[in-house]
């Protein structure tokens, strides 16, 4: 992978499912396997959001950061950014939300899905840890894939907190590329993307990127 698909600045690692829903081309055959299993336990796996561009990663950030996309906190309260300084709207975002040219679905590894055969008719999809839990529309799924991903070399980089991104129950990785991809980016790399982006918050994002990458990026789950 070079930087600029590290970075989702360029798609020429990605399969094209259909028009909004992209994965890593050597991930398919995985996905369609884990599928195919899935769907002897009357388990319809669905993928709720693939691969992101930069572009569409900054548009998710700078909305949220003006309040334009509403950004809750772990027990799902909506956070109040009229009150907030640059730094505690940055801790708030990358809660749930990746930094822009950090995140894990640029790679096109790193899926978030869900069983389309579980979902209420009445219901919209929220992709929230309720829905996950027990007595929540997903259980299933997830005591599923908690002893099944890991067949297909899928695994959940953020499967509790630690102190940084929030735990999701929901958001899968195919370890074997995955893991490469992060070693691959640097925060040097990270500093540099973010000084020539239209990014908000642009001056405190630089100021502790350290911090961003150590607890948000490389923070995660290095078991599988």
């Amino acid at each position: 992978m070079n930087i600029k698909q590290l970075t989702g600045q360029n798609d020429s690692h990605i399969l094209w499912l259909n028009e909004h829903c992209g994965i890593h081309k050597d991930i398919e055959h995985h996905w369609q396997k884990m599928c195919s299993a899935a769907l002897q336990e009357n388990l319809v796996l669905k993928i709720a959001s693939g691969y992101r561009s930069f572009e569409r990663q900054l548009s998710i950030w700078n909305r949220k950061f003006i309040g334009e996309l509403l950004v809750k906190n772990q027990q799902g309260q909506l956070v109040d950014f009229n009150m907030n300084s640059d730094q505690e709207k940055i801790d708030a975002i990358l809660l749930f939300s990746a930094l822009p040219g950090a995140s894990r679905h640029h790679w096109g590894t790193d899926i978030d899905i869900y069983a389309e055969n579980l979902l209420p008719n009445n219901k919209t999809l929220q992709l929230e840890p309720w829905e996950y839990q027990q007595d929540g529309y997903f259980e299933p799924l997830s005591q599923w894939l908690n002893e099944h991903s890991s067949d297909f070399g899928f695994y959940f980089p953020y499967d509790k907190y630690r102190q940084g991104v929030a735990a999701e129950p929901w958001h899968l990785s195919y370890k074997p590329l995955a893991s490469s991809f992060l070693s691959q980016l640097s925060c040097e790399q990270l500093t540099t993307i973010i000084l020539n982006s239209d990014i908000h918050g642009k001056i405190e994002i630089i100021n502790n990127i350290e911090n961003i990458y150590n607890c948000y990026v490389t923070n995660i789950n290095k078991e599988i």
